[in-house]
């Protein structure tokens, strides 16, 4: 019987350094299949596979289902378990979640399993333009903290101290989530960027946290479209990250009222959109 995946895999690396050769052992982060399966009215359909490392399986599920509209609240799934059905192969098992919705949930599986598919390298394929969200009629952010710079220079740090699997493999995303006051609520990891966003937004859905209106996101790399979305479908209104945001991004920082910080590292950060949320004096000066 195969074992249940864990985050982290054993394996044989050469280390060469100095001219020397010396051989020992490794951590990767494990990347391994999940398929999330939707049961409507006793119909099942897959709708999602995705590379992501294993570990809050129910939470990623959620937050995908939560974030592409499927589900509003916890409410709305009835069960989730990982899949024991006859004729799947048990070294598959715990790579599939069967997500129960409740009864009065008839989302469209058919339509749903033409749009959805997604990997650990992207996000969602097909909600991929503002106008997508504005057809939606997603409502522009307009409440959320003020916040004081000292407080978002702390955050690095205590994202870096909380990412217990990067530690050992250095090769996960991390995606937390702060009060206003800089306190660390949840941490997910995973390989896949969207995968742990999906798993901290999965953890605020099965805890009945949302909206997460008072609270700061911060995201270990860069931050996409995918990432806003995701942040402004949960009502959060400051997302910071420790690289660069796309161009794409900003666009949908700025149209739906989300305060966007990049390049937050040392005592320093860009700010793309929603100035006016952070407690500082702010000067202007024209470029030439």
């Amino acid at each position: 019987m195969k074992a249940t995946p864990g985050s982290k895999t054993k394996t044989q690396v050469w280390v060469v350094e100095n001219g020397q050769v010396q051989s020992r052992s490794d951590r990767l982060a494990t990347e391994e299949p999940l398929e999330i399966r939707l049961i409507v009215a006793g119909m099942r359909r897959t709708i999602a596979i995705t590379m992501r490392t294993p570990g809050n399986d129910f939470e990623l599920a959620a937050g995908f289902l939560y974030s592409e509209g499927v589900i509003n609240s916890r409410q709305d799934i009835q069960r989730m378990t990982h899949c024991t059905d006859p004729g799947v192969d048990i070294e598959n098992h715990d790579n599939i979640v069967n997500v129960e919705l409740a009864g009065n949930v008839c989302p469209d599986l058919v339509s749903l399993e033409r749009h959805f598919y997604t990997t650990s390298a992207c996000g969602v394929c097909g909600k991929t333009s503002l106008e997508a969200l504005r057809l939606q009629r997603s409502p522009v952010i307009t409440e959320g903290p003020a916040v004081s710079t000292e407080i978002f220079y702390s955050l690095p740090e205590k994202l870096r101290n909380a990412q217990r699997v990067f530690a050992t493999t250095g090769g996960l995303h991390a995606a937390a989530l702060f009060d206003a006051e800089g306190r660390l609520l949840a941490l997910r990891e995973d390989v896949g960027r969207h995968n742990a966003l999906d798993k901290l937004i999965g953890w605020a859905v099965l805890g009945d946290y949302l909206p997460l209106s008072s609270n700061i996101v911060m995201v270990s790399g860069r931050t996409s479209f995918e990432i806003l979305q995701k942040c402004l479908v949960a009502s959060v209104p400051i997302v910071c990250a420790v690289s660069a945001p796309s161009s794409l991004a900003v666009a949908l920082a700025q149209e739906f009222g989300i305060t966007l910080i990049g390049f937050l590292r040392g005592e320093r950060f860009n700010v793309y959109s929603g100035i006016e949320r952070i407690l500082a004096k702010v000067t202007v000066s024209a470029e030439l």
